[in-house]
């Protein structure tokens, strides 16, 4: 495996999945791991990410010496560099040094890690605040930049490298090619780190922990990661999984039809359904702040859950479909997240119940989680489904959340996701769907007036969620897609569309 030392960069995960691109496994750790569980982890290769902070500032994050004595490879990017350079006593220069966005890089001297790039001159993507001024006898220049004399170094023996540019980013071409060399070439991997080998190798280990007998109960959610986390388990110990599907009539139309026979039928997985839509919408009348709705929607998911697995009885373990980007962020050297989504991970039910946490995914990210499932046969419209919020269409009604209010979205939703996987485009969207407003307008409908309610349509392009464009829409399309839902959704007489961007707008309306 390859081990990468967060330093706190904003594009730490983008570096673990150029890394696994390549078909080679690696882990976030923060820059501060003992260097006993580093020596216990046995990376082929280090990686030193990038980070806000100056290393010539007081208090800045620093590794522990031995780090670059373990005798594998390292290569350090931006503040990575930085903490390799200063160790043989290089210079670096403030105010002046910032570079940030664009650059031409120029290769000075051939290297594993510009193997198989074409030319000497390459456009990367820099963002710094320090450079090397004075480059110590110990190491050696490699590449330069207008801005960067000293862009790329390496030891004499070239166990050390480090780069000023951030090879990750989309904007630097090379880049998946570099962190390649540095994984394959360098480091020595094999590049073999598929989810066909990913399967066996976790099957076998939830039968380990899991043993002859003992069940595991999950949450299905129809989600992609809950779907593709129990598909796995149900490989593993089959009938011993015993899932729960709480339909809180705030999901799309056909949801639990679909769960049924997809998962209970298709896939054989033992599945009990909970119907506790009144329940939910019970404790959501008058309820207008968001936040107030998605905790009444957490904690009743949480009752439900809890009582619906009890009945089944006997199970040790809690399946969940934890992500790796959740496991980083709550080992981040920046601390545990403030804000935990506990109804997307059952909150606290593995206290509460005594249950053992079995998390499958819990080393995936979301686009290997996608594969994972195909590898797995499970359903494209269950793979390559888009982000639903876990409150449901609760938080795409602006204000109270009504039975009537759930009937028109619900409607209007199934015209959206119809038209837009019809809808031809180069790139996918992230993410398309209907809004029911708080509010009426006039209207003319037929030969007589109306006074009926508001649609709004979200339609957002963006590779990882956390910011996001919003989708230039053919108008012809847009028309056909207002068109049909004022026409065949009794009670809605105007369609509007979403043009803001994340940010300063979320990408849910609550």
């Amino acid at each position: 495996m390859i081990l990468i030392l967060d330093f706190g960069s904003q594009y730490t995960q983008l570096i673990a999945r150029r890394v696994r691109e390549a078909h080679v496994y690696c882990e976030i750790h923060p820059y501060n791991l003992a260097i006993e569980k580093i020596r216990a982890l046995e990376p082929r290769g280090i990686i030193l990410s990038g980070g806000p902070a100056s290393l010539y500032e007081s208090g800045a994050p620093d590794i522990d010496p031995a780090v670059l004595d373990l005798g594998c490879p390292v290569l350090g990017i931006c503040y990575g560099l930085y903490v390799i350079a200063q160790r043989f006593g290089a210079r670096s220069a403030g105010a002046r040094a910032r570079e940030y966005g664009p650059a031409t890089l120029e290769i000075d001297v051939t290297d594993p890690l510009f193997e198989r790039l074409e030319g000497r001159k390459h456009r990367v993507w820099m963002s710094h605040g320090d450079r090397i001024e004075h480059l110590p006898g110990a190491l050696v220049a490699i590449a330069h930049s207008d801005n960067s004399p000293y862009a790329a170094v390496r030891s004499h023996d070239g166990r050390l490298r480090g780069i000023q540019f951030h090879p990750e980013v989309a904007h630097t071409p090379i880049g998946a090619q570099v962190i390649r060399n540095f994984v394959i070439d360098i480091c020595g991997e094999a590049g073999d780190w598929t989810m066909a080998n990913f399967i066996e190798a976790k099957v076998a280990e939830i039968r380990r922990r899991v043993g002859a007998r003992e069940q595991v109960v999950m949450g299905l959610s129809g989600g992609v990661d809950s779907s593709v986390a129990a598909a796995l388990i149900h490989r593993a110990i089959d009938q011993r999984l015993k899932c729960v599907f709480v339909d809180t009539g705030l999901l799309r139309a056909g949801e639990r039809d679909r769960m049924e026979n997809h998962f209970a039928k298709t896939l054989g997985i033992d599945l009990r359904v909970a119907d506790a839509a009144a329940l939910f919408l019970k404790r959501l009348d008058g309820v207008l702040d968001p936040e107030q709705k998605r905790r009444i929607i957490g904690h009743t998911f949480i009752e439900v859950f809890e009582r619906e697995a009890a009945a089944l009885g006997g199970a040790r373990f809690l399946g969940q479909g934890t992500l790796y980007p959740d496991v980083i962020e709550s080992i981040s050297f920046k601390g545990p997240s403030a804000t935990i989504k506990s109804h997307h991970n059952v909150g606290g039910l593995p206290e509460r119940m005594h249950l053992e946490l079995i998390e499958p995914l819990r080393e995936l990210f979301k686009d290997e989680v996608r594969e994972l499932g195909r590898e797995l046969g499970l359903a494209a419209d269950i793979v390559d489904r888009e982000p639903f919020p876990g409150p449901g269409l609760a938080v795409r009604i602006v204000g109270e959340v009504t039975g009537d209010g759930l009937d028109l979205l619900r409607r209007a939703d199934a015209i959206v996701m119809e038209e837009f996987a019809s809808m031809r485009r180069e790139e996918p969207l992230w993410q398309a769907f209907a809004v029911l407003l708080p509010l009426k307008t006039v209207g003319v409908m037929g030969d007589g007036r109306s006074y009926e309610s508001v649609i709004a349509i979200r339609a957002v392009e963006s590779s990882d969620g956390m910011t996001a464009d919003w989708a230039r829409l053919d108008p012809g399309f847009l028309a056909r897609l207002s068109s049909r839902i004022t026409n065949e959704v009794r009670g809605v007489n105007r369609v509007v569309y979403d043009i803001t961007s994340k940010p300063p707008a979320t990408i849910e309306w609550e």
